[in-house]
């Protein structure tokens, strides 16, 4: 039996004024969303426990099957994906390179710089700044600095993406008194100096792009134990995304990381290789999840055009190949869809509310009411379900 779970990133969102009061998807065109929907099993699906912040890590710990309560920070997650191996001491922090404007976070991206000038920057970083602790280069701007000092875990740290246009030193790491708050807070103000007049940056400005003037350092924790997914579920699996977090998650609970041309968790990212090499890989795994960030990228932007797109690839290209291919896998198969958190449009940022899943297996005798995939399905047959057991669901309905 082979089980395939496609996560659309921050797929989910609110009504919009621009597309008659519909959300991007219940307007974009999804006729293998809406099959999924109408001939499977509905619901909703809350991934981030209560009193948890909605990030990426969270939610998709819970798509991954473990309670995601044990999770201290995004940066240890992210941290085997760029081959760091954390000790036991070692406090690992997500760093974003940002453009600053007037004193504000103007871009939690900086133009999304690319990784070979994250790279020099990284570099640079590390002369001036190794005695501190170690930068590694990640994915564009997403890095890593990783710190000897457990009392820096337990610091409260802000993701860049959340506080756009406000003032930076509103935001800082807090305690804003306490001494190792303060030795961070002051490296990130350090950082621009070096980075105002690296190379890098003037050609980036020759160019017109926006300067990767500062650092942002959040996200931080030790090195975590969630579980061993082999173990808990008898079954082998993998995972297909561009993001260093996801690929983090799946190493640490021993799931395989394949590995796929032109995946660059942006809105040009290779949708035909992806489910080309899960198709690949379920000849050799019983699990494949198949991640999607282009739909999250488009919320933080607030751009409903690439939302759109992105959503309608996910059905044209990712969703619409794995229907025609993976019957002749495996007749029994079972294919989830589902986004990890809501990023609407018109906030820019993560929300902590369910989501809508659907299950189909093509045994299925008698599916629930539903017609169409939306954010909300809660009248189907689930109601809501708790994130970490959507893939136990997935198991049972292939064994019905």
């Amino acid at each position: 039996m082979k089980y395939v779970i496609v996560i659309a990133d921050g797929m989910a969102d609110e009504p919009l004024k621009e597309i008659n009061g519909e959300t991007p998807v219940i307007h974009a065109n999804t006729p293998n969303m809406d099959f999924i929907a109408k001939n499977g099993y509905t619901g909703m699906v809350k991934n981030v426990p209560d009193g948890m912040t909605p990030g990426s890590d969270v939610a998709n710990t819970s798509i991954m099957g473990f309670d995601p309560s044990m999770l201290k920070g995004r940066g240890p997650l992210e941290a085997p994906s760029v081959g760091v191996k954390l000790g036991d001491t070692d406090v690992a922090f997500r760093l974003n390179f940002i453009n600053m404007k007037d004193g504000a976070i103007n871009d939690f991206t900086a133009d999304h710089i690319s990784t070979e000038e994250s790279d020099e920057l990284i570099k640079a970083l590390n002369e001036h700044f190794g005695d501190l602790g170690t930068f590694y280069t990640g994915v564009s701007y997403r890095n890593l600095f990783v710190i000897d000092d457990l009392a820096m875990e337990d610091l409260k740290s802000t993701p860049p993406h959340d506080v756009v246009g406000q003032q930076t030193k509103d935001n800082y790491l807090k305690p804003i008194t306490n001494e190792k708050a303060q030795i961070i807070n002051k490296l990130m103000e350090d950082s621009v100096e070096v980075l105002e007049n690296h190379p890098v940056n003037k050609k980036r400005v020759a160019e017109g792009k926006l300067p990767a003037n500062m650092i942002w350092l959040w996200g931080q924790g030790a090195k975590p134990v969630i579980g061993n997914f082999p173990e808990k579920y008898g079954l082998s699996g993998a995972t297909i995304t561009g993001v260093d977090l996801l690929k983090g998650i799946s190493t640490y609970i021993n799931l395989d990381v394949i590995e796929v041309p032109g995946a660059t968790a942006y809105f040009d990212t290779n949708y035909e290789n992806k489910v080309d090499y899960a198709l690949e890989s379920l000849k050799t795994h019983d699990v494949q999840y198949i991640h999607i960030e282009a739909p999250d990228e488009a919320g933080h932007e607030g751009n409903l055009p690439e939302k759109l797109r992105a959503i309608e690839n996910i059905d044209s290209i990712i969703l619409d190949k794995l229907l025609k291919e993976l019957p002749k896998i495996d007749s029994n198969f079972t294919i989830a869809l589902l986004p990890d958190h809501p990023t609407p449009i018109d906030i820019k940022t993560h929300t902590m509310s369910p989501v809508p899943f659907a299950i189909y297996n093509p045994n299925i005798k008698e599916p629930d009411a539903t017609e169409v995939f939306s954010e909300d399905m809660s009248k189907g047959n689930y109601g809501t379900i708790i994130g970490h057991t959507l893939l136990s669901e997935m198991i049972k309905i292939s064994k019905e």
